[in-house]
């Protein structure tokens, strides 16, 4: 991994790169424990969500949804990101910025690695391993790089290690208003079975099958405050565990001093099977008085009470837990030419086709009619055995009887019947070649002019299949759905650096860089991107930039081709006062519209003279109309409240008023509109230039200050600076920042890095009592050493990484956060060889 990147020894190059100000960890294994997009590693500049960061590969797009987790960072020896809007230069969809990874190419030798790290609680292991060798060839006309890593990191399994994190939740207070509380369970279940309605209200089911006093704390709602209400919590993982490999060769060879010729192949893979989240039943289960499993006890109660049944919840912890099986495979490979004609013009072309296949199988999900069957159950008028009742009239049926009348009562037979795997198999597909023409046709007096063009065809296409069940929507809480499409996009490019003054003008090296680029896809429309900017020294040492941008990003192939998703969710409702677990339908639209985005940016750049300094501010602003985006179930509801009426049609609710579900598949908004600035300060001084002793100090801050971050969807307008609570609100704080001061000789190092994040709230869109988190910051080191020249080695070294220092806890129901670490100290140590 790039130097620069390897302070607190991350997983991969993503997890770098969100301890950056300029980064929100949306996608990462502590956002990802109950959800699919376990295993992922994509990045997101600004916030402003992860497909508007247009992620390259040596400037070159590669399959695998911009997963970081498919290139080995052992052979990334520089990530570049460029911030603002940048689709008229590098592509289309760089709205927010491009992070563009840079391999390696020229490196010689052998490089061996290995490390391990764990948490101060003793869990949270990540071992690793990786390598890489390099070598010339027909007498260093050719050269090959070859490099691979292994990394398997066991997570933290359950939310509950962490007391901050689980069985905390957002409860509704008697004013209408919420707050955080802890030792949250649910109400209206209980392992084993509980009764909520009639006489027996109030009684648990014993394992015997038996009855007992449920032991209640403070009910609110559908929660429940302490007592012995269950969580999923207590079960479901806080951070995904995950395994991933991947290996890259590149071989390149000059068949004449003006043609090069080379070729690379990609492969990786990521993976794991570990729990996931339970299917429960919530007050949800009707139950007869001649239920076969009942006791003579009970049904004698009912009899005395003149009732024919009850209603039950249930914590299935006695069933199979769900459990989520992946597997993500990248293979890419990419052929590549570049020439020179003459000595100011350069040229080159490529063609690369990558597949991505995500295989994801999730046992332990009910069967919604085949669990109705198996409790409706009576005795058997013949045998005195228990039926499914459906049998008495159709005896033909495989319905086996299920009882649930105490903690570990079911049958592992009836289990077998009402219990399935929601299961999906997808392919998706990357073909794209491209020209470019690079040079220098003509010198004005303040400089050479350089210009570029190019173009870019590229087509995508995905197929996902599911199971039979998926697509008979036949398990209660989750289904995958099918759905397949493609589009063909075709991007011509054109690009001018114009130098208008010399160095030894008044204000001097003014330049001016434009850009444009016309983008041509068969789903949407014609649109155009461009970019003008400007730069130049107002004073010596002090350099300034201007620039303006219209950036254009289409509809991908999920938005526009997934078909339903079901998914569930805990949100607050503002109507009815109350915390309630809803179902949340998603989906693909045909009908999207292209976001466009302009961007403003304005900034200055200090460098004095003789001095090792260089300090930078940049003001920027964007606003992206036609957003394509989901909401989250929390804010349809929020919002459909507040006066977004076309928004209602979205949240589904009974007859009751109560919400049984929401609508959140893709949409065009009206718009984003953020503004802020970025600051860097870098220094080095020599320490002889004020002591006798050796070695250099560095420093490097930089920040991220977000004045705001609104939504607008044309009726309701929020503003999520400084709402960070968790992954699913958009929100980022209004302050990162991050101070790195370092200490080098020739074979020693060591860095203190603080992260630094603003006080801000949990929630701003729900009234919560204690909203507010206070500032946030961490301490993180790392220390390396060197042995050099030890029998042929050219090098060993010894590193010793530290993360949360201070072992510094999250703020209270962190779950999900995409700034604050849930982990704890974590302390990695590792081996690196140099051959």
């Amino acid at each position: 991994m790039a130097p620069a990147l390897s302070i607190g020894a991350r997983e991969n190059i993503a997890a770098a790169l969100n301890d950056l100000p300029q980064f929100r960890g949306t996608t990462s294994p502590q956002t990802t424990g109950t959800n699919v997009a376990s295993g992922l590693a994509p990045v997101d500049l600004r916030g402003l969500g992860v497909s508007r960061t247009l992620v390259l590969l040596d400037g070159r797009r590669f399959s695998g949804d911009n997963d970081l987790n498919s290139v080995p960072s052992i052979l990334v020896k520089a990530v570049d990101v460029v911030m603002g809007g940048s689709s008229a230069a590098w592509g289309s969809g760089a709205v927010a910025g491009v992070v563009n990874m840079v391999v390696d190419q020229d490196f010689s030798g052998v490089k061996l690695g290995v490390r391990h790290g764990i948490s101060t609680y003793g869990d949270a292991a990540v071992h690793g391993i990786d390598g890489a060798v390099g070598t010339s060839f027909a007498d260093a006309r050719g050269h090959l790089v070859l490099g691979g890593e292994y990394v398997a990191s066991a997570g933290v399994v359950p939310k509950t290690a962490r007391s901050h994190v689980g069985r905390w939740a957002t409860v509704a207070t008697s004013d209408g208003a919420f707050r955080i509380t802890p030792d949250v369970g649910f109400a209206n279940a209980a392992v084993g079975g509980l009764i909520l309605t009639g006489s027996l209200a109030g009684k648990a089911f014993t394992p015997e099958g038996g009855l007992r006093d449920f032991q209640f704390g403070t009910v609110v709602g559908n929660d429940m405050i302490g007592g012995e209400g269950p969580s999923n919590d207590t079960i479901s993982p806080l951070v995904a565990p995950q395994k991933h490999y991947s290996g890259l060769a590149r071989a390149s060879f000059q068949i004449s001093s003006w043609l090069t010729l080379s070729g690379e192949i990609r492969h990786a893979r990521a993976w794991d099977d570990h729990v996931w989240f339970g299917d429960n039943n919530r007050g949800n289960i009707s139950i007869s008085a001649d239920n076969a499993f009942l006791s003579p006890a009970v049904r004698a109660l009912l009899s005395a009470a003149g009732e024919t049944g009850f209603t039950m919840g249930r914590f299935n912890s006695d069933f199979p837990f769900p459990r989520i099986d992946y597997q993500r495979v990248a293979t890419q490979g990419t052929l590549a030419v570049d020439g020179k004609i003459g000595t100011h013009w350069r040229w080159s072309g490529y063609y690369s086709h990558g597949a991505y296949r995500s295989d994801i199988d999730t046992p332990g999900f009910v069967l919604a009619s085949n669990f109705a069957q198996a409790v409706d159950s009576v005795l058997d008028p013949v045998g005195g055995q228990p039926i499914c009742r459906v049998k008495l009239t159709n005896p033909s049926s495989l319905c086996v009887p299920i009882n649930l009348f105490g903690d570990g009562a079911p049958s592992a037979e009836a289990l077998a019947y009402i219990q399935g795997s929601p299961h999906q198999r997808a392919l998706s597909a990357l073909d794209v070649a491209g020209v470019s023409l690079r040079g220098e046709p003509i010198s004005l007096p303040a400089g050479p002019v350089s210009v570029a063009a190019g173009g870019e065809v590229r087509r995508e296409s995905i197929h996902q299949h599911v199971g039979a069940l998926d697509s008979a929507r036949a398990f209660r809480s989750f289904n995958f759905a099918a759905y397949s499409g493609s589009f063909f996009v075709k991007e011509t490019f054109a690009e001018m650096l114009l130098p208008v003054t010399s160095a030894k003008a008044a204000i001097s090296n003014i330049k001016l860089d434009v850009a444009a680029r016309m983008l041509d896809y068969d789903v949407t429309s014609t649109s155009w991107s461009w970019k003008i900017g400007v730069t130049g020294d107002v004073a010596p040492g002090l350099a300034a930039r201007l620039s303006r941008s219209r950036d254009i990003r289409s509809p991908n192939l999920s938005e526009l081709f997934t078909q339903a998703t079901i998914g569930y969710n805990t949100i607050t409702d503002p109507l009815k006062g109350t915390s309630v677990y809803v179902q949340n339908v998603g989906g693909g639209n045909r009908s999207l519209r292209p976001e466009t985005a302009d961007t403003v940016t304005l900034g200055m750049a200090l460098t004095p003279r003789g001095a090792n300094l260089r300090l930078s501010l940049d003001y920027y602003k964007i606003r992206v109309r036609d957003v394509i985006s989901t909401l989250s179930p929390q804010d349809l509801v929020t919002r459909c409240f507040d006066g977004a009426h076309d928004l209602c049609t979205r949240v589904v609710r009974d007859a009751a008023g109560n919400v049984i579900q929401t609508n959140a598949s893709y949409l065009n908004l009206s718009q984003y509109r953020t503004e802020g600035i970025d600051a860097e300060l870098s220094a080095t001084m020599p320490l002889r230039e004020i002591t006798s002793l050796p070695g250099d100090l560095t420093l490097r801050m930089s920040a991220n200050w977000v004045d705001k971050f609104v939504i607008d969807d044309g009726v309701s307008r929020f503003d999520y600076a400084g709402s960070q609570g968790n992954a699913f609100n958009p929100g980022v704080p209004h302050l990162r920042a991050s101070m790195i001061v370092g200490y080098a000789l020739d074979d020693f190092s060591a860095r203190v890095r603080m992260r630094y994040l603003a006080a801000g709230s949990y929630n701003k869109l729900v009234n919560i009592i204690n909203n507010a988190i206070p500032a946030y910051s961490y301490l993180d080191c790392e220390i390396t050493k060197e042995i050099m020249a030890r029998r042929g080695w050219s090098g060993l070294e010894l590193s010793l990484n530290i993360a949360n220092m201070l072992n510094k806890k999250p703020p209270p129901q962190s779950l999900y956060s995409p700034y604050y670490d849930v982990v704890g100290r974590f302390m990695t140590v590792g081996l690196r060889i140099h051959l």
